[in-house]
């Protein structure tokens, strides 16, 4: 049983650096994309967030798929289609072409990040310890190498679909493989279904609204930095061109050293500090950025902002997965909860850089770091919610036993 949770875990994880990497390939290549078609300035806000408004359609249907099918089985088909979907981005050449292929990407990532996390709750209660955070670390490694074939594709000028082909071929059969040794926690029946009741009928919204809020408010904050910190560090605290591209990069590596070793952070100190830890940090990072003299002392900013904000999405996972079983003992209670909650990570996406930007024209851009600085610190309140994952052996926490540990999607 050691070696099929093993296996498992180590599937997972390719399956989360995967994602990383197609969905960096895509935004990082949206000015590419938009030479490309001929997309007016006018129309790329519409496409831009039409993306996020299905991958939340997409996760609202994957909480009913999962009453029928195991989410690896979801996860196993989804990849793919995500994957596939990319190369369309690329080798299309007619508007049509790329709304559908945007359009079928952003069901599909809807689907994938959402079973995606619901695997990875499963797998942490079946380990009985922290993992979680190890996921979203491969997810931001494959961020850093999506975004880093990103610029090599535009250095030498490569056309989109020579980026994106060599990605697919490499990456589609590996996912295809990987997936065979997914596990799936707490289904030992052949099928998903729990009756026509649905699973996680029990789990309301007014249960997970806490975390709902932090995952929302953890986005804005990534977004408004993903966004906004070129044009910030630039514009406003006057670095070069060039230097403006370094806070992003540098977000993101602290996001993967962040998460690399965060499930250490949480087995020492337990959930509740971590994130709390983390929103004070990210608040505090906010605070330097909106400060700051320079560009320099700005880059220090956006470094805290990675460490602090790295830990909440994925502990605002887990501890959905923990209130509905707490709530709703039946299998596969957790992963209705994680689809409910996933579409506030779109959420937040689609608040975070319209907010910051409708503030920056209106008042200032350093005022306007100062909201997701609040909205971040609220999290300190909520942090009760994250009281109880399972963070080490003992302390009231049992060993798995495996009866709770689902079959690998193979059989195993």
């Amino acid at each position: 049983m050691t070696d099929v949770l093993r296996r498992g875990r180590a599937s997972l994880a390719f399956g989360f650096f995967a994602q990383g990497v197609a969905f960096a390939l895509l935004v990082t290549r949206i000015p590419a994309i938009q030479d490309r078609y001929g997309v007016s300035d006018a129309l790329l806000p519409v496409f831009l967030a039409a993306v996020p408004i299905l991958a939340g359609v997409g996760s609202v249907v994957s909480e009913r798929l999962v009453r029928r099918v195991r989410p690896s089985r979801l996860l196993r088909w989804s990849q793919p289609v995500v994957l596939l979907a990319l190369l369309g981005v690329g080798a299309g050449d007619r508007v049509a072409v790329l709304a559908v292929a945007l359009a079928v990407f952003g069901l599909a990532v809807g689907a994938l990040d959402a079973s995606m996390n619901m695997l990875g709750v499963s797998l942490q209660r079946a380990y009985g310890r922290s993992i979680m955070l190890g996921f979203h670390a491969a997810y931001s490694l494959g961020g850093i190498l999506g975004a880093s074939l990103a610029w090599a594709g535009a250095h030498w000028d490569l056309a989109l679909w020579v980026s994106y082909l060599p990605v697919v071929v490499l990456l589609l059969p590996a996912a295809l493989v990987g997936s065979r040794w997914y596990v799936d926690g707490g289904r030992e029946g052949a099928g998903a279904g729990e009756g026509t009741g649905g699973v996680g009928a029990g789990v309301g919204f007014k249960v997970l609204l806490p975390l709902c809020l932090v995952m929302t408010f953890a986005y804005i904050g990534d977004s408004t930095v993903s966004n906004w910190s070129a044009k910030y560090l630039q514009d406003v605290l006057g670095s070069s061109e060039q230097l403006a591209t370094v806070p992003y990069n540098v977000y993101m590596v602290t996001t993967l050293v962040g998460r690399a070793l965060g499930d250490f952070g949480v087995r020492r100190f337990g959930a509740v500090a971590v994130v709390r830890g983390g929103a004070v940090v990210a608040a505090g990072g906010f605070a330097v950025v909106a400060s700051a003299p320079g560009a320099w002392v700005g880059m220090l900013g956006f470094t805290l902002l990675g460490l602090g904000l790295c830990v909440l999405v994925p502990q605002t996972f887990a501890a959905a997965g923990r209130l509905a079983a707490e709530k709703d003992g039946r299998p596969g209670a957790s992963d209705a909860a994680v689809a409910r909650l996933n579409v506030f990570n779109y959420v937040g996406f689609l608040i975070g850089s319209p907010l910051v930007g409708a503030l920056g024209d209106a008042w200032s851009y350093r005022g306007a770091m100062l909201v997701p600085m609040v909205l971040v610190l609220v999290t300190v309140v909520y942090a009760r919610s994250f009281e109880g994952q399972p963070d080490r052996y003992g302390g009231g926490h049992e060993r798995p036993r495996t009866a709770d540990v689902g079959r690998g999607s193979n059989g195993l």
